[in-house]
């Protein structure tokens, strides 16, 4: 069902409701949407609302505007980017998609090699003692995971800038926007990681010393650290998560015991 939107912010509500139809599958790739009228009538919108909204959504790679003004839904899988993720993180029901964040932290963890070899390579004494001075701050934060989860951001942040590479510095920005959507869910989950702060200081002191084999594997390990315990967390939670459905779901009568000499 399509919801009535309040007046403020219009294109951007109605660019967050047709985008989270369609990544929640409620409209299919090669699926046209309504026309820009009954759009409108639908949202309770005016006309340049719907019309801005959809702009919104081709620029995201999520529809795509036809000659004659049809709109028809795109395989956000082929066309979309990574900042769509932070809008896949909550499904419809609320409940973070392990399956989503699982996949982040397999991605954050196959880049940190790559990250930290580049950053060996090329980061400045400038970078360097940016790094130090994070790690520094994490030393003090005496094992807080709530300070310990944005220190660790600023960290990678100033590993990426190390690297040179703006494509990489975009993609820290997408997973950044993306981790926060479930930060405070994460960051009991990533503790043992979070305050292992030898394995930053190694991962600096590799970095400054241009060692770059050193630098990729202790990028590695620290990032494996959040990955495994994820996994040991979510593979509990699908497991609660199908428990609830399946005592959702209506269950089909018994059948009644024959009596004997029935047929």
């Amino acid at each position: 069902m399509w919801t009535r939107v309040a007046r403020r912010l219009l294109p951007e509500e109605v660019f967050e409701q047709i985008r989270g139809r369609i990544v929640r599958g409620e409209v299919a790739p090669g699926e046209a949407l309504p026309a820009e009228r009954a759009l409108a009538e639908h949202l309770g919108v005016n006309r340049n609302a719907v019309r801005e909204g959809l702009k919104r959504l081709q620029q995201a790679g999520l529809v795509a505007i036809q000659h004659g003004g049809q709109t028809r839904v795109l395989d956000f899988t082929r066309t979309a980017g990574l900042e769509l993720l932070a809008s896949l993180m909550i499904d419809g029901e609320g409940n973070v998609d392990t399956r989503v964040v699982r996949g982040v932290l397999e991605l954050r963890t196959e880049l940190s090699p790559v990250v930290g070899r580049l950053s060996a390579k090329r980061a400045s004494r400038a970078d360097v003692r940016a790094m130090r001075e994070v790690v520094a701050k994490m030393r003090a934060a005496d094992g807080d995971t709530q300070i310990l989860s944005e220190l660790a951001l600023d960290f990678w942040a100033a590993v990426v800038k190390g690297t040179g590479n703006v494509a990489l510095e975009l993609a820290m920005n997408s997973l950044v926007a993306t981790y926060g959507q479930v930060k405070e869910h994460l960051r009991h989950v990533l503790a043992e990681e979070l305050r292992a702060t030898a394995d930053y200081e190694a991962l600096v002191s590799a970095i400054a010393a241009h060692d770059a084999d050193t630098a990729a594997r202790v990028a590695r390990a620290i990032a494996s650290r959040g990955e495994t315990a994820l996994g040991r967390i979510t593979d509990v939670v699908d497991a609660a998560q199908r428990l609830v459905r399946n005592e959702d779901e209506p269950r089909s009568p018994e059948p009644r015991p024959r009596r004997k000499g029935t047929p």
